[in-house]
């Protein structure tokens, strides 16, 4: 019921939020006396502010459009390159010949956000790499008629793209994905198949959670399969294409991390209204574009978070050598062709120091010279993969790997 009730909440907001927008249109029509007045700019910023919070979302645009190859502008098309039913592979098409150029295939997290919160690490590869995504579906868009997807479909998932994409391909996963990634190198190099990865790089991953557990990894700890099968899944409401689908709602997910650190997003809310109270527009613009990505969710398949919890941060089956997908033994020690970079982030309270390490102990017949690691300092979590410090440090870090193994 609680999906029902987030609904009618929204649409009973809905009336609410049409009269913000037009008393909104007429405060800030030019020749309003009212406007500029310290009242009038209260009155603007209060509805203002209700009307970007109660808004719900779409998936946002990757938004590139164009890239700088050696000093000139080239220009950027997207296309999908394989289709699937819970995803795409989306290529960033550079018009430029650039055949030298590694293939990359960046592997987005299923975990609440659409692949576009990736959009900063796109932006980095394309000027040097033939850059592709994996642009995941939102479960309230496919009917509960078609297949499920789980922790094993992921697996096969990237194991399909990797082969659609086939040999020399380097392979990035951001955060929750390392996991099958891993997985999906370690089947490949079993069975020695031609399209396994030349690099994989893993960023901050749950490898192995019970290395310094955060709090998200001792939340999943200390409750029951059963407990998260019961409290966090629920039917998609009537009036989506996924009517009746058994999900994990973004909006729960969403509501968790902000809970993590309420009193920060708390305090931006709060700098957000007096900047639109001071008029102070430059300073607004980068905290409401990235509250308006961070507020961007989509709903998960059950049984994909389900399995997730369970063997990921409850079981621990990888780290332990129990990992098996599709009566398929997942066995790291079978990476010996396939470059390992790990990641981690000095402030990450999502994946701890030494989860994403974790990996060089599974791939223990992987020569020394084609593995590293990397610890970031004064970045957390989000800026592992975007921001400042991921365009100085981390990014050329990552290419320096890729072009040190092709």
């Amino acid at each position: 019921m609680l999906y029902y009730q987030y609904e009618m909440q929204r649409m009973a907001l809905s009336p609410l939020r049409m009269f913000a927008t037009n008393a909104l249109s007429m405060l800030e029509t030019p020749h309003n006396p009212l406007r500029l007045t310290p009242a009038g700019r209260l009155a603007s910023a209060a509805l203002n502010h209700f009307e970007h919070n109660t808004r719900q979302f779409s998936k946002p645009a990757f938004g590139h459009t164009c890239t700088t190859i050696a000093g000139k502008s080239v220009a950027i098309t997207e296309e999908i390159t394989a289709h699937w039913l819970w995803g795409d592979l989306l290529r960033f098409r550079r018009e430029a010949t650039r055949p030298n150029d590694p293939k990359l295939l960046i592997v987005a997290p299923m975990s609440g956000h659409f692949a576009t919160l990736l959009r900063g690490t796109v932006k980095a590869f394309l000027p040097d790499h033939d850059t592709y995504i994996t642009d995941w579906r939102d479960s309230r868009a496919v009917p509960v008629t078609q297949a499920g997807f789980d922790l094993d479909d992921y697996i096969d998932t990237v194991m399909d793209f990797l082969r659609v994409l086939g040999p020399d391909t380097h392979v990035i996963a951001v955060c929750q994905p390392a996991v099958p990634v891993l997985a999906a190198a370690s089947l490949m190099n079993a069975m020695s198949d031609p399209a396994a990865p030349r690099s994989m790089t893993l960023i901050g991953g749950p490898i192995d959670t019970r290395e310094a557990p955060t709090q998200v990894n001792l939340f999943a700890k200390k409750r029951s399969i059963e407990w998260f099968r019961h409290n966090t899944i629920y039917r998609v409401p009537f009036g989506n294409p996924g009517f009746m689908r058994r999900v994990y709602p973004g909006f729960l997910q969403l509501a968790g991390f902000m809970a993590m650190n309420l009193d920060r997003h708390m305090e931006a809310h709060s700098q957000m209204f007096l900047h639109l109270v001071d008029g102070d527009g430059e300073s607004l613009v980068s905290k409401r574009r990235f509250y308006e990505e961070y507020r961007a969710v989509m709903d998960l398949p059950a049984e994909y978070y389900l399995q997730t919890i369970a063997a990921v941060f409850q079981e621990h089956l990888l780290p332990k050598g129990e990992l098996v997908s599709r009566g398929r033994q997942v066995d790291p020690a079978a990476i010996e062709r396939t470059a390992l970079l790990t990641i981690e982030g000095e402030r990450d309270d999502i994946s701890g120091i030494g989860q994403t390490r974790a990996a060089h102990k599974l791939v223990r017949n992987l020569p020394q010279a084609m593995r590293q690691h990397h610890e970031q300092d004064g970045v957390g979590h989000y800026g592992l993969f975007n921001g400042k410090r991921f365009q100085s440090d981390v990014a050329p870090l990552i290419k320096t790997f890729i072009a040190t193994h092709r």
